[in-house]
C-alpha cells in the first residue's frame, strides 16, 4: 500500500486543499491529512476545531484520513509507513517555499518523497488566508470552503465580535 502525508495548518481547509487531497488519491492508495498542531502562525481555529473540520470534510474522500501532529514532518511521514509528502503549489512564490521545505524534509530523511501538485484552475486562487480575510469581512466565502465551515466561520467572527 502506497501512503502519502499531506501536512498542513488546515485553518480552514478550502475546496482546494480537498482538490489536493482527491486528485493525491489517484497517486496513492491513502492519504493522511495531518494537521500541524504547532505552525508559526496565528491561527483562527484551534487544533482540535481544525481537526474536526477537515475530517467532516473529507467525508466523500474515501482513502482520506485527518491525524493532527507535533512534531517533524517527516517523522509523521515514517510513523504512518508513508513513501511521500504531498503539498500544493498555488503561485510561483508558494514554490520557493516549497522548494526550501522540500530540501530540508529530503535532507532528514531521504527514503520520503516530496510531490507537488499543481492547483487546478478552478482553485489555484483559494488560500484558507483569504477565507479567513473574507468571512472576518462580513461576507460568507461560500465559493471556497464547505458549508460546515462556512458555519464554523460565522460563528468564530460572532465570538469575537
Amino acid at each position: 500500500m502506497r501512503i502519502a502525508v499531506y501536512p498542513g495548518t488546515f485553518d480552514p481547509v478550502t475546496f482546494a486543499h480537498l482538490d489536493i487531497a482527491a486528485r493525491a488519491t489517484r497517486l496513492f492508495d491513502r492519504v493522511v491529512m495531518a494537521v500541524f498542531d504547532r505552525p508559526n502562525k496565528n491561527l483562527l481555529f484551534s487544533t482540535e476545531e481544525r481537526l474536526a473540520l477537515l475530517r467532516t470534510a473529507i467525508t466523500e474522500l474515501p482513502h482520506v484520513e485527518a491525524v493532527s501532529y507535533n512534531s517533524l514532518t517527516v517523522d509523521v511521514a515514517r510513523a504512518y509507513g508513508a513513501v511521500a509528502l504531498v503539498r500544493g503549489l498555488r503561485t510561483v512564490s508558494d514554490f520557493e517555499v516549497e522548494y526550501n521545505m522540500a530540501q530540508l524534509n529530503q535532507t532528514l530523511d531521504p527514503a520520503v518523497e516530496v510531490v507537488v501538485l499543481m492547483a487546478s484552475r478552478r482553485y489555484a486562487h483559494i488560500s484558507s488566508s483569504a477565507v479567513r480575510e473574507i468571512a472576518g469581512m462580513g461576507r460568507d466565502p461560500v465559493e471556497f470552503v464547505p458549508p460546515h465551515i462556512v458555519e464554523a466561520l460565522r460563528q468564530k467572527f460572532a465570538q469575537r465580535g
